[in-house]
């Protein structure tokens, strides 16, 4: 699956794992040493994440149920969380880096496909 920024025309992701079950979304990136250019996780439903015991930083860009984002949130270091968006309906986990790259912010709409 693909991630693609509709308002800058910029890939975020072409390599996204789903995390849709209890299990997936608890494990996250948990294990991982780094992501990838080009690598997600699309979490959902998902208002909120953490990245306790991660080794790396992420960029984190909220979505609600027409994968508009609602919140971005660039370089969370590693051992932090987020605030609850209540508006969410899905959380896409990138590489630190990627919304500065493509540019994304607020009110984009990114299609998942």
């Amino acid at each position: 699956m693909n991630a693609l920024n509709l308002n800058t025309g910029k890939k975020l992701s072409n390599n996204i794992e789903v995390a849709n079950n209890l299990l997936k979304r608890m494990k996250g990136l948990l294990g991982k040493k780094e992501m990838l250019d080009g690598e997600a996780l699309w979490i959902k439903p998902c208002i909120s994440v953490h990245t306790f015991f991660m080794k790396f930083p992420i960029d984190i860009v909220f979505l609600n149920k027409r994968n508009q984002v609602i919140a971005a949130i660039r370089n969370l270091q590693p051992n932090h969380i987020t605030r609850l968006y209540s508006k969410a309906a899905s959380v896409l986990e990138l590489p630190a880096g990627i919304l500065e790259a493509t540019n994304t912010r607020v009110g984009d709409e990114i299609e998942i496909a």
